[in-house]
């Protein structure tokens, strides 16, 4: 397949198909265009059983496949997973006593219930969960006969004044004010550790499931007023109020907001469908446009489920892409039929002269949008790449069912004739300079050296002031909370609460000290641990460190009558040992039962990019300088350090895909162009459209991360379809001999109105999103916007300057012109296995 050098009034008017030759044109025409019924039959077919495929998609979201799995600190996490119980997957719930403090019955009660709810609920990894009803949490003192303890709410509490003095004073002794219990004593939390998988029926964790549960079950029941026995002192107002967070409730949330997403796909679906039909004025044309479209949805969809795929908050946002790509590429050849019929061309003929012209053309563009998508399998992060998958599926099926469906029904329906005489009249306008006549006649002025040089000028200042700009950008969250939602929805609320009223924040960088077996007991990794604490509070960023280290010198302080100068790290193992195996039997998730793996824990105040970079920072020169053979510093646990291992994949990818992604645009606008020089004109104007929209980041404060990493490589790969329709006519119309300007000029004629109502189209199906309470999905709108829209300008305006310099003249743009196909076989038909040929509007794409 080649780029031709068809032109439309070359093409003869055929109005009885009598006088065609069904056998014209090449063989995937004839096998497509003379099987019209099957190919319907067939798709009418496929789309049902896809249909009913698609209606079994699962929406979900999986904690492991948001992780980097070959990083090396994803890696070192999975590797000690089940030792590390509350440094991964885990939420945190806070009930808060919005009229008092914790010391009220009527409080404590509703916490014992919302405790015991949680614990049943599945995926609960329930030996480690952590709240002042659970056993594990206990109070130490020291006292003359030794140590004493017990959980911080005795078996003998009965809610009376002298059982709740009691409780204030185990509080107080257990040391827990701050992390598990609130700075101003006015809530409380319970920290739930969450398995990947379900172990009654061993089924990975529905997190859309689980945050219904946690909405009914514990926020909605307890946050309304709780009916308390009478015994029981109620609190004041008879209600709690819920504070939710973590990663399962932050996906809970995103797939909650992917309901009113599917609001914004009909919008799209209108808004798309009125742009078309106010261009055409034609319903049936318009009505089969968006219906290709949704074929094209459906069949996406359906294929996605089939593969045993699952859509989650970030893929959910690919079927918006596929049915605005498929609404743009229908209407290329909607319009190449329009014009064919306006001039008398029977529908079933209209229909094969378009699918001759433009299928190279479409195949070539919806090719480079899904190397846009492909390209994204590089990326070491099974959520992206999962979308890059669904997304090639889905620009895979536009092939059949926008360039092959679309015309071969538009070749039984044909255009309504008012419509197809009204184009024709707004052409002939147009030509005259009227109308959009003006526009299109002031972009032909940038085929001529002075406005050439002022555009490309002006490109390089914007491209400059861009890069300058873009150097800003950053890698990772820009805010604190979950950028992922908006600063006003109910889990930025919560997580704000927490961090204001707990001293140790959800942000959790973990470094694991691995030792032999017993290597704990030694005095020397001791004190390196304590060293790497002590390094790690001095970053900016860090609020406090925990460690083994920390419960050892209070122990071993208590074991000699809590003498405050034993408050340190001891040489004599033989002593600290005592202390471990008191540790160990307490049950704390400091250290691992072989005594080989101690994570040093800092909680950091947010996990913004900067404050990530330099704990890591810290961290990796410390296990450099200190790690050994038997005593290893291995990063990263928690959630901050799972982010901190994210961020790092994410700047490696970033530049390489956009390397990838354009390598790979390049090669196929060679094959497509086979010239070099007009590659360049293509590729060019993509160039500085990602240079500004990088810059738009950074005044937008978005930053890159997993959410947005993809936007850049897609509007690059969907952008270059604007050039490959545009710049493929004008290079035909200069190899038949044409001036630039008279080539652009017939150009922007045939492809050039469409390649404008293109990029509206496309722009208009993602500008929706802006208003998604989704933030990361409102950012992807916004961006794709930007992209879409000013790749559009960049090739209507920076191809014709371009072109003035490397495709000046008919020699330069490629290959000389191909000879005349030869006239029409008897009858008016082109002779068998010919080029049909057309011309009062410019050139356009064959096959041969």
């Amino acid at each position: 397949m080649a780029m031709g050098n068809n032109h439309i009034d070359d093409m003869p008017v055929i109005r009885d198909l009598r006088q065609f030759d069904p056998h014209s044109g090449n063989r995937f025409e004839r096998l497509i265009f003379n099987h019209r019924f099957w190919v319907v039959l067939l798709c009418a077919v496929v789309t049902g059983l896809l249909l009913a495929q698609g209606t079994r998609v699962v929406i979900n979201a999986s904690f492991e496949k948001m992780l980097p799995q070959n990083h090396p600190y994803i890696q070192n996490y999975l590797e000690h997973e089940k030792e590390l119980r509350g440094l991964g997957n885990t939420l945190r719930v806070v009930v808060e006593n919005p009229h008092g403090d914790i010391f009220d019955p009527g409080y404590l009660q509703a916490l014992a219930e919302i405790n015991d709810a949680l614990f049943l609920m599945p995926g609960v990894d329930r030996s480690w969960m952590k709240s002042l009803w659970t056993p594990v949490v206990r109070w130490t003192e020291v006292t003359e006969e030794g140590f004493e303890g017990g959980p911080v709410i005795p078996d003998t509490y009965d809610g009376s004044p002298e059982s709740m003095a009691q409780v204030r004073l185990n509080i107080a002794r257990a040391g827990i004010v701050g992390s598990l219990v609130g700075n101003d004593y006015r809530s409380s939390m319970i920290v739930v550790p969450l398995l990947s998988r379900i172990e009654e029926t061993n089924q990975p964790l529905d997190y859309g499931a689980l945050s219904r549960m946690l909405e009914d079950k514990v926020r909605l029941q307890y946050e309304v007023a709780q009916h308390v026995e009478e015994q029981v002192r109620p609190l004041q107002s008879g209600t709690v109020k819920i504070h939710i967070i973590g990663f399962a409730k932050l996906v809970g949330d995103l797939i909650d907001g992917l309901v009113k997403v599917m609001m914004f796909f009909a919008v799209a679906a209108v808004v798309a469908a009125l742009i078309i039909y106010l261009y055409t004025r034609c319903v049936r044309s318009t009505v089969l446009v968006v219906l290709c479209s949704l074929i094209a949805v459906v069949w996406e969809v359906g294929l996605v489920n089939m593969l045993g795929f699952a859509l989650d908050p970030f893929s959910i946002l690919v079927p918006f892409l596929v049915f605005a790509i498929g609404v743009s590429h229908g209407a290329q050849k909607m319009n190449g039929i329009m014009q064919d019929i306006a001039r008398g061309t029977h529908k079933l003929v209209a229909a094969r002269y378009t699918f001759r012209r433009l299928f190279v053309a479409g195949l070539t563009a919806l090719l480079a949008d899904a190397v846009g998508f492909a390209v994204l399998m590089l990326i070491d992060i099974p959520v992206i790449q999962d979308l890059a998958v669904t997304a090639s599926i889905g620009v895979g099926v536009l092939i059949f069912t926008n360039l092959i469906l679309l015309p071969v029904l538009l070749s039984y329906t044909g255009v309504s004739q008012p419509a197809a005489q009204r184009a024709l009249a707004d052409e002939a306008a147009e030509r005259r300079g009227r109308g959009l006549g003006a526009v299109w006649q002031w972009l032909d002025r940038f085929t001529e050296r002075r406005w050439a040089v002022s555009a490309l000028l002006g490109a390089a200042v914007l491209a400059a002031g861009g890069f300058m700009v873009a150097l800003e950008l950053q890698i990772g969250d820009l805010d604190a909370g979950a950028p992922e939602l908006r600063p006003d929805s109910r889990y930025n609320l919560d997580n704000a609460y927490v961090t204001a009223k707990y001293g140790l924040s959800s942000d959790v960088f973990a470094v694991m000290v691995k030792t032999p077996k017993d290597g704990c007991e030694r005095f020397a990794t001791q004190v390196e641990a304590d060293r790497l604490a002590w390094t790690l509070r001095q970053v900016p960023g860090v609020q406090t460190t925990v460690s083994l280290v920390d419960s050892l010198r209070h122990h071993v302080a208590g074991t000699f009558e809590g003498s405050p100068k034993w408050n340190a790290l001891v040489r004599n193992e033989k002593i600290t040992n005592v202390s471990i195996h008191s540790i160990l039997g307490s049950g704390t998730d400091l250290v691992n039962s072989e005594c080989s793996i101690m994570p040093v824990i800092a909680y950091l105040s947010d996990h913004k990019a900067d404050t990530l970079t330099r704990v890591v920072a810290a961290a990796e020169a410390f296990a450099a300088e200190h790690g050994t053979p038997e005593r290893q510093f291995l990063l990263a646990a928690g959630s901050a350090g799972i982010e901190a291992a994210t961020n790092i994949v994410v700047r490696e990818a970033n530049r390489e895909m956009l390397v990838y992604v354009y390598c790979a645009v390049t090669l196929l606008c060679l094959v497509a162009f086979r010239s070099w020089r007009a590659t360049v004109v293509a590729v060019v104007p993509l160039v500085l459209t990602s240079i500004l929209a990088e810059a738009l980041m950074v005044v937008l404060g978005i930053g890159v991360k997993v959410a947005t990493l993809p936007v850049i490589a897609l509007g690059v790969g969907i952008g270059v379809d604007y050039a490959l329709y545009l710049l493929s006519v004008q290079l035909a119309n200069q190899r038949a001999g044409q001036s630039l300007t008279q080539a652009y000029r017939g150009a922007v004629a045939f492809t050039g109105k469409v390649v404008a109502l293109v990029g509206i189209t496309l722009a208009a199906g993602v500008v929706t999103w802006a208003w998604s309470p989704i933030k990361f999905q409102a950012d992807m709108g916004i961006l794709l916007t930007f992209m879409f829209l000013w790749n559009m300008l960049g090739a209507l305006i920076l191809i014709p300057a371009l072109s003035h310099f490397l495709l000046g003249r008919p020699a330069l743009a490629g290959a000389p012109a191909a000879p005349t196909a030869p006239p029409p076989a008897a009858g008016g038909s082109p002779a068998r296995g010919t080029t049909l040929q057309r011309g009062a509007c410019p050139p356009a794409v064959a096959m041969k």
